[in-house]
């Protein structure tokens, strides 16, 4: 799917919502478990809600690419260690999210690439918002996409880099916008989840 404008829009489809589902249209997961999520955020147990691949053990059963399944466990431990949470993983493309979530973060200030979802999930940790999983069963096939593996490899390295800048910034080291209170959100100075391109107002 296209990278942030598909993500930042979300909510056009649903105005005034207050809990959001972020289904992957790769038919990888089972829309099954939208309820259950959805009512994990709605009655105030988590601000966000992933569908696990990795709990229960179906990834590998569902067929995910062997070199995928090892780059999303040492991916998964290596920001563990640093975001200092225990999640199963941070990669799945199955997430629900309060409305609160989606207008106090300061995703104006994301990547417009597919490593987004990973920075979002860093603020999450970052900001202090309480985060559920659940299992979900996969499966890959011929006909479900998927990033190549080139644009994996990309991915993992924002995935690091994401990690070590929310490190340097939990250390005193360092100041990144995306993790700044005052970093730009989509609400703020006119910037709305109801308004067209939302992205293209991000100054050069």
């Amino acid at each position: 799917m296209a990278p942030k404008m598909e993500r930042l829009t979300w909510p056009r489809y649903s105005a005034g919502a207050d809990v959001i589902i972020m289904l992957h249209p790769d038919y990888q997961y089972t829309p099954l478990l939208v309820t259950a999520m959805a009512s994990m955020v709605a009655y105030g147990t988590y601000d966000v809600v992933l569908g696990s691949r990795i709990i229960g053990g179906t990834a590998l059963r569902g067929g995910m690419p062997y070199y995928k399944y090892v780059f999303n466990r040492l991916l998964t431990a290596f920001e563990n260690l640093f975001l200092r949470v225990k999640l199963s993983e941070y990669h799945t493309g199955y997430r629900c999210f309060s409305r609160q979530v989606l207008t106090e973060l300061p995703l104006i200030e994301d990547s417009d690439d597919f490593v987004f979802d990973n920075q979002m999930l860093a603020q999450c940790v970052y900001f202090g918002f309480r985060i559920g999983e659940v299992s979900c069963p996969t499966k890959y096939f011929e006909a479900a996409s998927s990033i190549n593996f080139r644009r994996s490899v990309v991915y993992g390295l924002g995935v690091i880099l994401t990690t070590l800048k929310f490190t340097l910034q939990k250390w005193g080291l360092a100041r990144f916008r995306m993790f700044s209170p005052k970093g730009r959100k989509l609400e703020a100075t006119g910037l709305s989840y109801y308004s067209p391109g939302v992205v293209d107002k991000r100054p050069a």
